[in-house]
C-alpha cells in the first residue's frame, strides 16, 4: 500500500508528453497535474493522522483508501486537464488519510515490539521503493499502451485494501470524543499546501507558507487540544530533517538524471526506466539491513550511516555518464535513512499518538521532494547552463547536505 500511495506521485512523470498530447493542455496545465496529488497529500497529513487516532485508524485507512480508489478511476477516464488535475487533489486527500492511519496500525498488526521494529524498518524501504516503482511503471506503461493505465495500478491495490482490510484486522474502539483543533488544521494544510506549491513554482507562496506555518506553531502553543502537540517533536526533529532531505535527495537526483539520460544521452522512456530498476536490488537489501544493525548500534548511528551511504551514492549519480554504480548505492543509503528515521520518530509513540506519529513522518517525506527540486535545479542553472556542468554541481550540493546531516547524527547527545 505504501509503495503505491509513493509511486503515485510520480507515475505520471514520464507519460506527461503524452497527457499534454491527448488531453490538448499547456505547460501549466501539465505543472498543476503533476503537483496536485503532492499538495492534497502533504498539506492533509497532520489532519489525517490525528483523525486516525480519534476515530480510529481502521476506520480512517479503508475510508481513504476509498477516497484514493474512485479519485484513481476518475483520473484514468478524466476527458480533460481540469478533471484530471481535481482527480489527482482528490487522490492526494484519500492518501492524507491513508498513510498516517497505516502507520499506526502497525502497532495493531505487530503487537511483539520486536516485529513491529521490523515492519516499521520495511516501513521506511517500501517508501522509496515506491519513488522508483512510480517512475518505472511510467515508462513502462506509456511505452506500450496509453498513458491512462498508469492508474489501473492504484485502482487495484485501493479496492482490494478497502475491501480485506475490515476482514483482516479488529474493530477499532468507539471513537475518542475530544475536539479537533481546527483552526491549527487550516492554517497546517494551508501552510504546508502553500510551501509545496511556492517551492514547485518561486514566488510569493513561499513566503506565505512560512508565515502560515509560524501561526500554525502559534496556536498550537495555546491549544488545549493541538493538532501537533510541539513536546512530541522532541528527540524527533533529526530524524525528521534527515527524511526531508533524503527523500528532496532521491526525487531531485532520479529527476535529473531521467532529463540527462533523455535529453543529452538520447535514451528512450522505457530505457530511462530500465536503468532506474538498479535500484531495486538495493532497495530490498537496505531493510534487513537497517533491521540488524539498529540493535547493535543504535537507530541515531544506523541513521548516520544510512545518510552517509546516500551521500556516497549522489557522488557516484553525479558522473552522469556512468551514473550506475549510483543508482545502486545511494538507494541502499536511502532505505537505511528512511527505515531508522522511522524507528526513531514511531518510537515511544503512546496509544493514540501512532496516527501523529505517521503524519509527521509522511509530512517531512512529502515535503523534500519539491522544496529539493526547487534548491538544486536552481544550483545547477546558476552553476552552468550545460546540464552535464550543473547537474553534476547540483548533486555534488545534495551530498554534501546529507553528509554534514550524517556527522550531526553521529555525535553524541551530551554534547549538543
Amino acid at each position: 500500500m505504501q509503495v503505491t500511495l509513493i509511486a503515485t506521485i510520480t507515475v505520471i512523470t514520464v507519460a506527461l508528453p503524452a497527457v499534454q498530447r491527448d488531453l490538448r493542455g499547456d505547460d501549466t496545465d501539465l505543472v498543476l497535474v503533476t503537483s496536485a496529488y503532492g499538495l492534497s497529500f502533504g498539506g492533509l497529513l497532520l489532519l489525517g493522522g490525528r483523525l486516525a487516532d480519534l476515530l480510529g485508524p481502521r476506520r480512517v485507512f479503508v475510508t481513504g483508501m476509498a477516497v484514493f480508489g474512485l479519485a484513481s478511476v476518475a483520473a484514468g477516464l478524466a476527458p480533460g486537464t481540469g478533471v484530471l488535475v481535481i482527480a489527482r487533489f482528490a487522490q492526494g486527500a484519500g492518501a492524507a488519510l491513508a498513510a498516517p492511519a497505516a502507520m499506526a496500525l502497525l502497532g495493531v498488526v505487530f503487537p511483539d515490539p520486536r516485529r513491529r521494529m521490523r515492519a516499521t524498518a520495511v516501513w521506511g524501504v517500501l517508501s522509496s521503493a515506491g519513488a522508483t516503482a512510480g517512475i518505472v511503471l511510467s515508462g513502462v506503461v506509456t511505452t506500450w499502451v496509453p498513458w491512462r493505465w498508469v492508474f489501473l495500478v492504484p485502482v487495484v491495490v485501493a479496492a482490494v485494501a478497502a475491501t480485506v482490510t475490515p476482514r483482516l484486522l479488529p474493530v477499532d474502539p468507539p471513537p475518542r470524543r475530544s475536539r479537533i483543533d481546527w483552526p491549527g488544521a487550516v492554517l497546517a494544510t494551508a501552510g504546508l499546501a502553500a510551501l509545496i506549491h511556492g517551492a514547485e513554482r518561486p514566488g510569493w507562496t513561499v513566503l506565505a507558507g512560512v508565515v502560515l506555518l509560524v501561526l500554525f506553531v502559534l496556536v498550537e502553543r495555546r491549544s488545549a487540544a493541538p493538532l501537533m502537540p510541539l513536546p512530541f517533536l522532541r528527540g524527533r526533529a533529526l530524524p525528521l530533517v534527515a527524511v526531508m532531505l533524503c527523500a528532496g535527495a532521491m526525487a531531485s537526483g532520479f529527476f535529473l538524471l531521467s532529463l540527462y539520460l533523455q535529453q543529452v544521452r538520447g535514451l528512450s522512456p522505457l530505457w530511462t526506466s530500465v536503468a532506474f530498476l538498479l535500484s531495486a536490488p538495493a532497495v530490498l537489501v537496505s531493510a534487513p539491513l537497517a533491521g540488524r544493525l539498529v540493535p547493535r548500534l543504535g537507530i541515531r548511528r544506523v541513521l548516520a550511516v544510512g545518510l552517509a551511504v546516500a551521500g556516497a551514492g549522489l557522488l557516484l549519480l553525479s558522473l552522469l555518464d556512468a551514473p550506475y554504480a549510483g543508482l545502486v548505492v545511494f538507494p541502499c543509503g536511502a532505505g537505511m535513512t528512511f527505515s531508522a528515521a522511522a524507528l526513531a520518530v514511531m518510537r515511544d509513540a503512546r496509544d493514540g499518538e501512532g496516527g501523529l506519529a505517521g503524519g509527521l513522518l509522511n509530512t517531512a517525506m512529502e515535503i523534500g521532494p519539491p522544496l529539493g527540486l526547487a534548491v538544486l535545479v536552481f544550483l545547477a542553472g546558476a552553476h552552468s547552463h550545460h546540464p552535464s556542468s550543473g547537474y553534476a554541481f547540483a548533486l555534488r550540493s545534495a551530498a554534501a547536505a546529507l553528509v554534514v546531516t550524517a556527522l550531526f547524527s553521529a555525535l553524541p547527545r551530551r554534547t549538543r
